[in-house]
């Protein structure tokens, strides 16, 4: 058996991307049970808060906010369609290009979700401080990673 001293870059604790994916599930997981009695996941969730912010949108756009490709994007779109809280429609001067905007159930689930960021926010010790400074940290390293990949 090799030492691993020789493989100090292949430990565990030497990965900032562990953390980092773990820290995401852990929040993921703890959106759960605020999202289940509204019947969304968490990436319908943010789909809607990005339909919650600028109605009528592409799907490129929906994608780019959220990182996330149109393969995705798209069975997740149909489901919140069924669900009646958004609608599909291709572009008349681009058929290629397909617009969401919310329904009117789209725009009643903002009332019923709209607490959730501060219950959220009650799960984490980080002080407002650290919260922003955390917030401006992911942003640049997502920004360090946009068309690398």
């Amino acid at each position: 058996m090799m030492k691993s001293e020789n493989y100090e870059q292949l430990k565990l604790e030497n990965q900032i991307c562990f953390p980092l994916y773990a820290c995401a599930r852990q929040v993921v997981n703890s959106y759960t049970p605020l999202l289940k009695p509204l019947g969304l996941t968490y990436t319908q969730y943010i789909v809607l808060m990005v339909l919650w912010e600028s109605d009528c949108v592409t799907v490129g756009e929906i994608g780019r906010r959220l990182y996330l490709d149109n393969g995705t994007l798209t069975p997740l779109l149909k489901k919140l369609e069924k669900q009646g809280l958004i609608e599909r429609r291709r572009c008349s001067e681009d058929e290629r290009v397909v617009k969401i905007s919310l329904t009117q159930e789209g725009w009643e689930m903002r009332e019923a979700a709209k607490d959730i960021p501060a219950q959220m926010g009650s799960c984490s010790a980080l002080d407002e401080q650290d919260a922003k400074t955390l917030y401006m940290l992911l942003y640049k390293l997502l920004g360090d990673f946009e068309g690398k990949v």
